[in-house]
């Protein structure tokens, strides 16, 4: 009986070893196992193991190269650095090309490049090929530049936001145009990961959605009376290389700002260009530096023009899932800080934005600044507890107000509508339940009704025309409900 017991317990323990395996994000428990886990670069669960043993035997040069090397590749370069430098005083075979990479994630651009020139000459020295080392080298040189142009601005605020919905963060203004996620505008489902941006009149859309080589590439529509026109890609350059998303056009509606993975700082960077009425074209697009960029994914930059406030997201230094989206003061110029005079290390945490009280030099600009995000983020939340009306596009859209509506024609009858009904001596709103609406909430009708007499067979005149005299009296009528919602399609 004891025996039984023993091979049931035994039965057991090694199902639960078989389990917990098979089950995954099981740790390495043994160096060897460790170091297969880092050769099929599966460097998160091969990384405590590694961790203790470089802790445990700090000038052991392949320990420190394995730590360090995990380090860099689960987002810690500031705790690969000093494992790293370790491996390369030890002289381990690689180290050079990790610690390089290492300094360019910690805005150590000096030393990226004195390390890749080093380890270039190594390589030439052993006949070996150059071509990665030259690569890198090539970006850290680029991004040195970029850290010698760091821009002067005022970072107000910061929110951290959820990465499925960050555009609720923007509170810009209807002058400013609207952002909307793909799904969102176009009703479809699924994983898109592309954005819309339409123009504060509603007549034209910048949109991203994958184009002719695979990639994500921004598109724009024109509103053709009550129809989209079909989708055109921008010209120029702009879809030439990666993935581009995240466009915002300025009032101008000359001046775009995008979002790329395809060349900069890393993962997604911002850029600006100003399309040319002249070749229908765009110049070369610009990257807007630093602080803005960063090794991280930096985009859906935004001017709203109406509150002077800008808004960037970026998940710089944030968990899987999360974003930041920070407000700033947008300058009429672009003032950049002396690279030269600077304590460097200064200069260092200002472009990595470590902390955004340290971009405040003018108080009182920042206190004002601060005030108009405040009343607009306010104005926001009262626009959404107070809704002017209702108004039934179909089963899932609802209009609340003015800006609502997307058919510039539909916004011309609207704002009649409102001259009318002042007219009208009415009620802004007047609502109706027929019985294909009983038990639903209200569905307003778009019409005055000082009187319950058909027109023409129809209910309602036409629009700039009086209904039938009741006494001596003629009223307006303006469109009912379902003119406006026709032509707001």
């Amino acid at each position: 009986m004891h025996g039984l017991v023993n091979k049931t317990m035994k039965r057991k323990y090694i199902l639960f070893i078989i389990c917990s395996f098979f089950l995954g994000g099981v740790s390495a428990q043994t160096l060897e196992q460790a170091r297969t886990l880092f050769t099929k670069g599966d460097y998160e669960q091969a990384k405590p193991v590694f961790q203790k043993y470089a802790k445990s035997q700090p000038s052991n040069g392949n320990y420190s190269y394995w730590y360090g090397v995990c380090c860099l590749k689960t987002g810690e370069p500031e705790e690969a650095v000093k494992y790293l430098e370790t491996a390369v005083k030890r002289r381990v075979a690689g180290g050079q090309l990790y610690l390089g990479q290492a300094y360019n994630d910690t805005y150590r651009f000096e030393d990226a490049v004195n390390c890749f020139e080093e380890y270039i000459a190594d390589l030439s020295k052993r006949k070996r090929s150059t071509e990665e080392a030259e690569a890198l080298l090539e970006k850290s040189k680029a991004d040195l530049r970029m850290l010698k142009g760091v821009e002067d601005v005022c970072i107000i605020d910061s929110f951290v936001v959820d990465k499925a919905n960050f555009l609720s963060a923007y509170k810009i203004s209807e002058e400013s145009g609207k952002l909307f996620t793909f799904n969102e505008f176009f009703q479809t489902e699924g994983d898109h990961p592309g954005t819309v941006y339409e123009t504060e009149i509603g007549n034209k859309i910048y949109y991203s959605e994958k184009g002719e080589r695979g990639n994500l590439d921004i598109f724009s529509k024109n509103k053709l009376l009550n129809e989209w026109s079909n989708g055109r890609p921008l010209p120029g350059s702009i879809n030439e290389s990666g993935n581009a998303n995240y466009p915002f056009v300025l009032s101008d509606g000359v001046t775009i700002y995008y979002a790329t993975d395809g060349e900069g700082l890393g993962g997604y960077d911002i850029f600006v260009t100003r399309y040319n009425t002249n070749t229908d074209s765009y110049l070369t697009p610009e990257n807007v530096g630093m602080p803005f960029n960063s090794p991280y994914n930096d985009y859906m930059y935004v001017i709203d023009e109406f509150n002077n406030l800008g808004w960037f997201a970026s998940d710089r230094y944030q968990p899987e899932g999360k974003v930041c989206v920070y407000a700033f003061i947008p300058a009429s110029s672009k003032q950049v800080y002396n690279y030269e005079s600077m304590d460097k290390n200064k200069l260092i945490k200002l472009a990595q934005l470590h902390s955004i009280r340290d971009t405040w030099t003018n108080e009182s600009l920042v206190a004002d600044a601060r005030k108009r995000l405040q009343e607009t983020m306010q104005e926001k939340t009262e626009i959404k507890k107070r809704h002017e009306f209702e108004f039934v596009i179909d089963d899932r859209n609802i209009y609340h107000y003015a800006a609502d509506f997307r058919s510039p024609q539909a916004k011309a009858q609207f704002r009649n509508y409102l001259q009318l009904n002042r007219a009208c001596g009415r009620t802004p709103w007047s609502c109706h339940r027929s019985g294909r609406h009983r038990g639903r909430r209200p569905r307003p009708i778009f019409a005055c009704q000082p009187e319950r007499k058909k027109q023409n067979g129809s209910g309602y005149t036409r629009f700039g025309k009086t209904s039938a005299t009741v006494g001596k009296r003629s009223r307006p009528y303006c469109y009912p409900s379902a003119e406006i919602r026709k032509a707001n399609h």
